[in-house]
């Protein structure tokens, strides 16, 4: 089973699960922990391949793999409902446990969403694969770093990132990144079978490469939320952490304030 810790507030208070990004871990939302185990119980997860988690991949293993990995903590824990919370590739694990279970997703809070890939992205990818297997994965790892969080105002996130992906083997690596080269068509079916449950986008505006398919989704499905923070790349938890724990924990009260006014 994958590698978790809980912070327990109260038996009764609404729980929320953290899920990671590719080469990240748990440890990611430290700018997050403190504010929420005082309002909520919380889930933190090391993904498979990932910080203190042993799991090992299986030839064929897709996101439906690393989503039963997360159902089995899950179940292990007894809980029936969460929020869920992911950040990068960490959301598409969100979107595709929620689904295959989605009654046992109160809400979903999708953080620097990668939900379409664009011609650049999908151009620097292929390169990535092709090089995956050459090159020292810490290689490509910085140089999708730097891409993806460029200013100096991103160091920290960027930094973050590259010292959690140490910790990474090459195989583990290469494993994930050979996940992208079918993820656009998987995303596109994603999107539509997800609808119904509460999903609030945050995305920082400084976030160039996957914050516009995010806007124009807004637009088409009216029930999606976006919250874009000024100033901020693509780790929003890190880059403006004050304002992503006001958003995401404002959102997640005033739908357990509802829930609680209809069960009334």
């Amino acid at each position: 089973m994958l590698h978790y810790r809980t912070y327990l507030h109260e038996p009764n208070a609404p729980w929320v699960t953290f899920i990671h990004g590719a080469g990240g871990s748990s440890s990611i939302w430290y700018k997050q922990i403190k504010e929420y185990k005082q309002r909520f119980n919380v889930l933190c997860i090391d993904l498979r391949g990932h910080g203190k988690s042993d799991v090992t991949w299986q030839k064929g293993d897709t996101f439906n793999e690393i989503a039963e990995d997360v159902k089995k903590v899950l179940d292990h824990l007894n809980l029936t409902k969460t929020h869920m919370i992911g950040i990068s590739l960490g959301t598409i694990v969100v979107q595709t446990f929620a689904r295959i279970y989605p009654n046992q997703v109160e809400s979903m809070i999708l953080a620097g969403a990668v939900i379409q890939l664009n011609l650049r992205t999908k151009f620097l990818l292929s390169i990535g694969n092709m090089c995956k297997n050459i090159f020292p994965y810490m290689w490509l790892y910085r140089f999708f770093a730097w891409i993806i969080m460029p200013k100096k105002s991103h160091t920290e996130s960027r930094y973050a990132f590259i010292r959690q992906a140490k910790k990474m083997c090459q195989k583990e690596f290469v494993r994930w990144f050979s996940l992208t080269k079918s993820v656009n068509p998987y995303l596109r079916n994603l999107q539509k079978v997800v609808k119904g449950i509460p999903t609030l986008f945050i995305m920082g505006q400084e976030d160039y490469l996957f914050i516009t398919p995010v806007k124009e989704l807004v637009k088409r499905q009216k029930d999606l939320e976006l919250a874009s923070i000024e100033n901020c790349g693509h780790v929003c938890n890190i880059d403006q952490p004050e304002r992503f724990n006001e958003i995401s924990i404002d959102f997640i009260n005033d739908l357990t304030s509802k829930s609680t006014i209809i069960s009334a």
